[in-house]
């Protein structure tokens, strides 16, 4: 598997009510993060899309949390599509301390385009492939 170079990355400001009782953000918190960092992938990639007719879906998700995030910390989270396919596509994101480099969780999941208005997942259009293909600097294409 070839290693991923993240091309995108979103600081996040950490919220009072991130922090749970232990005094690092809880592992339900991180889900609302990798959400900011999908929405923004998107607004840069394929900033065209009429999100009131096509939408993703999180059709899979899976996190491995390595390190403690506490209250203090700086950090930010990375998204990068590793594999496309006709209506889906794999998205990898990690969270990290932007100070030290730390990747504090790593998150997979698959994306299924959707058409909102019919209520049926719809093949990606190749303007949204060949844009994410250009920003990520390599063909993700299925063959």
């Amino acid at each position: 598997m070839q290693e991923t170079h993240f091309r995108h990355t979103l600081p996040i400001q950490l919220r009072f009510n991130d922090v749970d009782k232990f005094g690092h953000v809880n592992n339900t918190v991180y889900f609302s993060y990798y959400d900011l960092g999908k929405t923004e992938y998107f607004a840069s990639v394929c900033p065209h899309v009429n999100w009131e007719e096509v939408g993703i879906v999180v059709v899979h998700i899976e996190a491995d949390f390595a390190a403690q995030i506490h209250g203090g910390d700086h950090i930010a989270v990375q998204t990068a599509i590793t594999g496309i396919g006709t209506k889906s596509f794999r998205l990898l994101q990690r969270v990290i301390d932007t100070h030290t480099g730390e990747v504090k969780c790593t998150c997979t999941s698959v994306m299924v385009t959707y058409d909102l208005v019919k209520h049926e997942s719809i093949p990606l259009t190749d303007e949204w492939v060949e844009a994410i293909c250009a920003y990520e600097g390599r063909d993700l294409r299925r063959k």
